[in-house]
C-alpha cells in the first residue's frame, strides 16, 4: 500500500467519515486466559468512547512504510481451503456476526502471540464506497464503482495506571488516585485485505508494529501465514556486511561516502514519489560501481548478496543508510557532517600517519563557544 491510500483509509477512522459496521473485543489477562468479551455495532457506542477508540484504530495505520508499516503477501498454500488467508476471509464476510469464527480467531490470536502482560484484541468490520476520481486526483462522490469491505485488528497492552495524587472536589482535597487498568496504543495490528491501487488486494495484507525490530515472525507465520521482510535493522545491518564483504581490504572512507552520496542523491529525485524507494540486487550492483568499486570486486557481488540478503531479497533506501547525516567514528572520536558537504571531509597521510581531515569554514562553535577557524594561513587544514 501506498501513503495516500493509507491515508484515505485513515480518514474513514473519524467521525465525520465513520461507516464502521461493528467492533468486537477480547480482554485476555497475562496467563492466557479470556477475561470478557464484547460485540457490538460501532456507531451505538457513546460518543467519549468513539473517539478514544478512533485513537486507536488510526495508530495501526501509523508510522513509516517499510519499518512500521508493510505489505504482506499471502503464498499460495495460506488462501487454499483451511489457509490463514482463507479463515480471514470467512472472517471478514461473516461481518463479524459469527460468533464461533470469531471465537476461533480470538483463541488463534492468544495461542501464538508473545506478551508478557495484559491485552485487549479489538476487530472492527467497514464497507467502505470508493469514490471515483478524476485524472488530477479529486473525489467524485457519485461516481463509485468499488465497494471495499475490510476488518481491522488492533492488539493493545492494558496496564495499570500510572500511582500519584489526584484532586478530589468533592472533599477539597488532595488523595492517593485510584489506580486502574487502562487500554494503551496498540503495539500490532493488520488491515485485511490491502487497499492497494484504491481497490481490494485479498491477496496481501497491511502490517504494523510499533517496534520495527520486534516484528513477531512466529505470530505473523501462524495467524497471517505471510513471510515477513527483514526489519528495518535488519536491512541496514544487511547493506553495511554486504559493502564490508564486497570491498573487504578496499573498504575505505572515499567509497563509503559516495556510496552515502549516491543513496542521498537518488533518495533527493525519488521524494515526490507516493511509494518509498526500493533497491533490488542489480540496483544495489550499480550504486556501488558508480562509486568507486573496482569490477573484480563486483565479480564476487552476486555471491555476497545471494549469502547476505538472499537473492531476491530487496532494500528500502530509507532502511539501509541515514541519508540526513553522514557520521565518522572512531574509538575516541565521533564527527557528524551535512550530507551535502561531504566533500569537507578526506583522508590523508601525514608523518606517516593515516589521518582524517577536515575544512574548517565559516563559524566553529566548540562547547558553545566561537573560536578562530583558522591559523596563520587562512587555507590551512585541521587535522583530526
Amino acid at each position: 500500500m501506498q501513503k495516500q491510500e493509507i491515508s484515505e483509509i485513515k480518514k474513514l477512522l473519524t467521525q465525520k467519515n465513520c461507516s464502521i459496521t461493528r467492533i468486537c473485543g477480547c480482554y485476555v489477562d497475562g496467563e492466557k486466559n479470556k477475561k470478557t468479551e464484547f460485540k457490538q455495532a460501532f456507531l451505538a457506542l457513546p460518543e467519549e468512547e468513539m473517539f478514544k477508540y478512533f485513537e486507536i484504530l488510526r495508530k495501526t495505520l501509523s508510522g513509516t512504510l517499510g519499518k512500521n508499516l508493510m505489505t504482506l503477501e499471502f503464498p499460495i498454500k495460506s488462501e487454499e481451503p483451511g489457509g490463514t488467508q482463507e479463515f480471514l476471509l470467512r472472517l471478514r464476510d461473516s461481518k463479524l456476526k459469527d460468533d464461533a469464527l470469531l471465537d476461533e480467531y480470538y483463541d488463534k490470536i492468544i495461542a501464538n502471540y508473545e506478551y508478557v502482560g495484559n491485552y485487549l484484541i479489538l476487530v472492527i468490520h467497514d464497507v467502505y464506497d470508493v469514490p471515483g476520481k478524476t485524472s488530477d486526483g479529486i473525489e467524485m462522490e457519485d461516481a463509485s464503482d468499488e465497494i471495499y469491505e475490510y476488518i481491522l485488528t488492533c492488539i493493545c497492552p492494558v496496564e495499570l495506571s500510572k500511582p500519584g495524587l489526584s484532586y478530589n472536589p468533592e472533599e477539597n482535597a488532595f488523595q492517593n488516585r485510584i489506580r486502574d487498568w487502562v487500554v494503551t496504543l496498540p503495539e500490532t495490528g493488520y488491515l485485511f485485505p490491502a487497499f492497494n491501487d484504491r481497490s481490494s488486494d485479498i491477496h496481501s495484507a497491511l502490517y504494523y508494529s510499533k517496534d520495527p525490530e520486534d516484528l513477531k515472525e512466529g505470530f505473523v507465520a501462524e495467524v497471517l501465514g505471510c513471510p515477513l521482510p527483514l526489519s528495518a535493522g535488519g536491512q541496514k545491518e544487511t547493506f553495511q556486511a554486504l559493502i564490508e564483504e564486497t570491498l573487504g581490504e578496499d573498504c575505505d572512507i572515499e567509497v563509503v561516502k559516495n556510496i552515502h552520496d549516491k543513496l542521498t542523491e537518488m533518495v533527493e529525485e525519488h521524494k515526490e514519489e507516493p511509494e518509498p524507494l526500493v533497491l533490488a540486487k542489480n540496483e544495489v550492483k550499480t550504486i556501488f560501481a558508480d562509486s568507486g568499486v573496482s569490477n573484480e570486486k563486483l565479480e564476487e557481488f552476486d555471491k555476497y548478496y545471494d549469502e547476505t540478503a538472499g537473492e531476491t531479497t530487496s532494500l528500502l533506501a530509507s532502511n539501509v543508510m541515514n541519508t540526513r547525516t553522514f557520521e565518522v567514528k572512531t574509538p575516541d572520536v565521533v564527527i557528524k557532517v551535512n550530507p551535502e558537504r561531504t566533500d569537507l571531509i578526506e583522508t590523508r597521510n601525514i608523518g606517516g600517519r593515516e589521518c582524517l581531515v577536515i575544512e574548517l569554514g565559516g563559524n566553529v562553535v566548540v562547547n558553545g563557544i566561537t573560536v578562530r577557524a583558522g591559523a596563520t594561513d587562512e587555507n590551512e587544514e585541521t587535522e583530526v
